[in-house]
């Protein structure tokens, strides 16, 4: 296939777009791949369209190595299936949801769970039917509330989701594995490094899930990992809780004068000048932090729950998030505590909080971090300004409506399998797999009968990849200072050929070249452009990131033209010194190249 630059449809920019934070959505629009519509959404120009093609071919051939079919929904979708299940309304704010001139209720789809489930209840009634593996390339669509980094976190978004249908649990393991099998090959192939993590179902449900993560500074996701192959994405990570400890020398609890202490740090300073410890100094771990937050409830409801950790942690209201789903949650504002004036910023102590602590059947609920176990021992507010408790016991003097995991996790907390400390990272998150269970063929009938004729439940799994993302995260990591550098494998053409200067047999040689290379099955993008100068078709072609360059010019004249690797052929980036080569030789040897290169 051949590209001629003096009518493709492009044009690149020198100047970053304003809006751009990182390296592939600056790069992706400069080079013309994408052009942004609104904000989160993009129109694909030719040469990006290209590698998403060729990032959806992939995909699609491993799907059918492992037996899946390729079907197709519709993305605007009734309300119904998704009321039967629960997600018209636990979807929240991120659904986009529309009526027709009827008032009939629509949705643009963010996944496709409901329809393949009744999809196949549809066509398939027997045991005989299944396993079965189905698959989708689609547009799905979810209302980010701030979309950003590009194709990274958009409101419209291609994805791959496939779903497999199972008699048995036994058959859904086998199927969860055939998937993830797929997916390891299927990344590596694009040449992106990834990283399988264990994460958190939320709204999707089911009773295990995991992540895969292409390790990046720029990544949204935050994992963790240990020197003896633990790993996890944060909101899945649990804390190992202590043991209980014994009480029976702590003093009762006393209420102490602590003025202008609202801050850990204030109140550790007061209580080492006021009641300094003979064995050692108190530090923010010994406090009992009760940090107030909102939750947002699919209905609508508005709840304010106290979150209890140690005073040398954060909550993360990521892992609260995961923790609380489908509810979101967010710190509480000034109408919260103007709700519940029980609550004393600064000093909140477990005495107004939680029904077993206050006897209230209203009381705010009290959700504590699973390291607050039966005899340890803090300082936290006593509801009065100026004022704390001490030596206050848990599971002597307060306890939990539950609990949660919501604090921060750190670099160095102990991995929950025992296998070391902990490392922290962070990463973009490509794919993600689902063993669903059953929890979509009950609530919407998916049953066939077993060899016994006896109705069974199916069970299902759903498997996800961002196949825009991964076009995303492919530049997010070939990249240098000049453009972009595709792997050959994605590459929206395997050779950029420019002719420099004005002698018409320049022109001619580099248009026999290109002939020649078509006709090697090379995919070529020819810069036979006349206007223009040399700097800038070489600044295009290191912008435009083909994995080899191939130059017709000057050296036209002693029979050579010049080839060189876009990036180092140890996968570095940087400009390779280019080799001459003879003209006669020149398709030969740059044909072998590319094959070597789609090999790699």
């Amino acid at each position: 296939m051949l590209l001629r630059m003096s009518t493709l449809f492009v044009r690149t920019l020198r100047e970053d777009p304003a809006d751009a934070e990182v390296p592939s959505h600056r790069l992706l629009v400069r080079a013309g791949c994408i052009r942004r519509a609104a904000p989160g959404i993009y129109t694909w120009l030719p040469l990006g369209l290209r590698v998403l093609a060729k990032v959806e071919q992939v995909v699609r051939e491993e799907m059918a190595a492992i037996g899946a079919q390729e079907v197709h929904f519709p993305a605007l979708l009734p309300r119904e299936p998704y009321e039967a299940t629960g997600r018209w309304t636990e979807y929240g704010p991120n659904l986009f949801r529309l009526q027709d001139r009827k008032e009939a209720d629509y949705l643009l789809a963010p996944t496709h769970e409901e329809m393949f489930t009744l999809l196949v209840k549809d066509l398939y009634s027997s045991y005989k039917d299944l396993p079965l593996a189905l698959y989708q390339i689609q547009t799905k669509y979810r209302d980010e509330a701030r979309p950003r980094a590009g194709l990274l976190r958009g409101r419209e978004f291609v994805m791959k989701d496939a779903y497999s249908f199972d008699v048995d649990d036994a058959g859904l393991e086998a199927a969860y594995q055939r998937q993830r099998e797929a997916y390891q090959r299927i990344f590596t192939r694009l040449g992106l490094d990834f990283v399988v993590v264990s994460a958190v179902s939320g709204a999707m449900g089911g009773s295990k899930s995991e992540e895969f993560l292409m390790p990046t500074p720029i990544g949204e996701d935050t994992f963790v990992r240990s020197a003896g192959g633990y790993a996890a994405n944060a909101e899945a990570v649990t804390t190992p809780v202590p043991d209980p400890v014994p009480y029976d020398d702590v003093p009762p609890a006393h209420v102490e004068d602590t003025p202008d202490t609202p801050t850990i740090d204030t109140l550790v300073a007061l209580a080492n000048e006021r009641f300094a410890r003979p064995d050692r100094a108190w530090t923010a771990a010994d406090t009992l932090k009760n940090v107030v937050v909102a939750l947002e409830h699919p209905d609508g409801e508005r709840e304010v729950v106290v979150v209890g950790v140690p005073g040398d942690r954060e909550v993360d209201l990521r892992r609260l998030e995961a923790a609380v789903a489908p509810a979101t949650a967010e710190t509480a504002g000034e109408a919260d505590f103007a709700a519940h004036p029980e609550l004393v910023k600064g000093y909140i102590g477990p005495g107004v909080l939680g029904r077993a602590n206050t006897g209230r059947e209203d009381a705010v609920r009290y959700l504590l971090d699973p390291r607050v176990v039966t005899g340890t021992r803090w300082i936290t507010g006593a509801d009065e300004h100026g004022r704390h408790v001490f030596d206050l016991v848990a599971g002597r003097d307060f306890v939990g409506d539950g609990t949660i995991e919501a604090a921060d996790v750190r670099a160095g907390d102990p991995a929950p399998d025992g296998s070391g400390p902990l490392e922290l990272a962070r990463g973009i998150e490509i794919g993600h797999i689902f063993q669903l269970g059953r929890k979509y063929a009950e609530a919407l009938g998916l049953k066939v009968l077993d060899e016994n004729g006896k109705a069974v439940t199916v069970t299902m799994g759903s498997y996800g990849i961002g196949v825009s993302r991964a076009v995303a995260a492919l530049a997010e990591t070939n990249h240098d200072d000049a453009g972009l550098a595709w792997p050959a494998q994605v590459a929206p053409y395997h050779v950029h050929l420019v002719a420099t200067g004005k002698d018409p047999a320049v022109f001619a040689a580099a248009e026999e070249l290109a002939s020649e290379l078509v006709g090697q099955g090379v995919e070529v993008l020819y810069d036979d452009r006349p206007k223009v100068s040399p700097g800038v078709k070489f600044a295009d072609a290191e912008l435009l990131g083909a994995p080899v360059v191939v130059v017709v010019g000057r050296g036209l004249a002693e029979g050579v033209v010049e080839v060189r690797l876009r990036r180092a052929p140890d996968g570095g980036s940087g400009r390779p010194t280019g080799d001459q080569v003879p003209v006669a030789d020149a398709a030969t040897h740059v044909g072998r190249l590319v094959a070597d290169l789609l090999q790699a």
